[in-house]
C-alpha cells in the first residue's frame, strides 16, 4: 500500500507543479499581451505598466480567455483602434508562444 501511496502523492505533486506552470506563463502572457496594446494605443512606459497589470488582472474575472479578449477589444476600441476578435486571438496565440519560450529561458 505504501507504494502505491507514494505513487499518487508524485501524481499530485506533479499536476500541482503543473497547474502553477500554466498559471505562470498565463500571466506572462497576458502582460505581454497587456504591453502589445498600449503599444497600438500609444500609452506612456507608466501607462503601459498599469495597462498590462490591469490585462493581468482581468484575467481573474472568468475561466477562460474571454474575459481578456473582450477587455482587449473593449480597449482598443475606445482608443478608436479597429481591431478584429481575430487580430486579438492571434497576438493571444503569439504572446502565449512567446510567454511559454521566456518561461523555459529563464528555468534553463
Amino acid at each position: 500500500m505504501s507504494q502505491f501511496d507514494d505513487r499518487e502523492r508524485a501524481f499530485e505533486a506533479k499536476f500541482a507543479r503543473d497547474q502553477e506552470v500554466q498559471f505562470r506563463i498565463t500571466a506572462r502572457r497576458n502582460r505581454l499581451l497587456g504591453e502589445w496594446a498600449a503599444e497600438r494605443m500609444g500609452l506612456t512606459p507608466e501607462e503601459t505598466d498599469a495597462y498590462a497589470k490591469a490585462v493581468v488582472q482581468a484575467d481573474f474575472e472568468e475561466a477562460g480567455d474571454e474575459d481578456v479578449i473582450r477587455k482587449l477589444a473593449g480597449d482598443l476600441t475606445a482608443a478608436s483602434i479597429e481591431i478584429s476578435d481575430a487580430e486579438i486571438r492571434e497576438a493571444l496565440n503569439q504572446k502565449t508562444a512567446e510567454a511559454r519560450r521566456q518561461f523555459i529561458d529563464k528555468e534553463n
